[in-house]
């Protein structure tokens, strides 16, 4: 960001990559959900929208929220 236009750059960059990643980390409706919501939070240019952990977000909603063992995700193809 101290460089103007590369953070908005890189982050056109990211957009994709953020959300082809969530929907590989977390399967089915919910991950696909996410890699929406990550892919759309890196690319609009809204102010302080990237300071949002969608990862950490996400993270927290599979393991805390919803008990998912990690055993289950380890083990599930």
């Amino acid at each position: 960001m101290l460089i103007p236009g590369l953070g908005t750059f890189l982050d056109v960059i990211w957009a994709p990559i953020a959300g082809w990643l969530m929907t590989r980390l977390y399967k089915g409706k919910v991950g696909q959900a996410a890699g929406v919501i990550a892919f759309i939070e890196e690319l609009v240019p809204i102010p302080g929208l990237d300071i949002i952990p969608t990862f950490t977000i996400m993270w927290l909603y599979t393991y805390v929220i919803q008990g998912t063992k990690v055993d289950k995700v380890l083990n599930a193809k």
